[in-house]
C-alpha cells in the first residue's frame, strides 16, 4: 500500500472548508444554525491521536528489533488505521476550518465567540490527528531488502 500524499490531504482539508463555509453561511442566512465543535469532540480527536501514535510506535519499535514478537497482521493493521486517521483528520480539519470562518465576523458576540474558540481548537487537534496517520504511516514503512538491490543489480 501507498503513503498517503500530504498534497490529497491539504486538497481534501479545503475543499471542505470552501464547501462547508458556503454550505454553513447558506443555512445561516435560512435561519438554521448549526452548533460548531464540542469540548468533547476535541479531547476525543486527541485521544485518537495518541492512541495511533502509540499503535504506531509499537510497529516502530519492531521494525528496530526491540519488539520482536509484534503481530505483523497488527503492524499492516496499524498502518491501515493511520491512514485512516490522516484522512479523518484532514476532513474534520475541513470542517472546523469552516466554522470558524462563519463565525469569524461575529466574534464581538459572545457566543460565537466561545464557538469559535472550541472549534479552532477542534481544528488544531484534527491537523495533529492528520500529521500523527502520517508519522505512523511512516514508522510502518518497510525498510528496502538488501535482497532487491542485489536482484536489480544482476538483472540490469
Amino acid at each position: 500500500m501507498r503513503r498517503t500524499r500530504v498534497r490529497a490531504l491539504l486538497t481534501l482539508a479545503v475543499a471542505v472548508a470552501a464547501f462547508g463555509t458556503v454550505l454553513l453561511r447558506l443555512l445561516e442566512s435560512r435561519g438554521t444554525y448549526l452548533p460548531g465543535a464540542a469540548l468533547v469532540e476535541v479531547v476525543a480527536l486527541a485521544l485518537l491521536a495518541g492512541l495511533v501514535l502509540w499503535a504506531g510506535w509499537s510497529v516502530r519499535a519492531y521494525l528496530r528489533g526491540d519488539k520482536p514478537d509484534l503481530d505483523p497482521l497488527r503492524a499492516a493493521r496499524t498502518f491501515a488505521m493511520a491512514k485512516a486517521a490522516a484522512w479523518t483528520g484532514a476532513l474534520l480539519a475541513g470542517r472546523y476550518a469552516a466554522a470558524v470562518l462563519v463565525v469569524l465576523p461575529q466574534l464581538d458576540v459572545e457566543a460565537r465567540r466561545d464557538q469559535a474558540i472550541v472549534s479552532g481548537a477542534a481544528l488544531v487537534v484534527s491537523v495533529v490527528l492528520a500529521v500523527v496517520g502520517l508519522v505512523v504511516e511512516k514508522f510502518c514503512e518497510l525498510p528496502p531488502d538488501e535482497d532487491d538491490g542485489e536482484a536489480d543489480a544482476v538483472t540490469s
